[in-house]
């Protein structure tokens, strides 16, 4: 069975800092800057790339639809 590789991109100037995407992620993921971004708010970034499997639960918990997912299929 191929395992599935993932990556997310954050829009960091949309983001709020809500954190909802930091408590979805099962693999740990994203957590938040310490930075903020051109309005002052704190935002997520990823820490542990490696591990993303491109489930998208950040992807569909954001309420303002900051992170994009990607998944490629890697052969074993």
């Amino acid at each position: 069975m191929a395992k599935m590789k993932g990556a997310i991109v954050v829009n960091t100037d949309r983001c709020k800092g809500c954190s909802l995407c930091v408590v979805a992620c099962p693999q740990h993921v994203i957590a938040l800057a310490k930075k903020v971004n051109v309005h002052g708010y704190p935002y997520v970034e990823a820490v542990g790339m490696e591990d993303c499997t491109g489930c998208a639960s950040c992807g569909i918990v954001c309420p303002d639809g900051c992170i994009t997912v990607y998944r490629k299929k890697m052969e074993e």
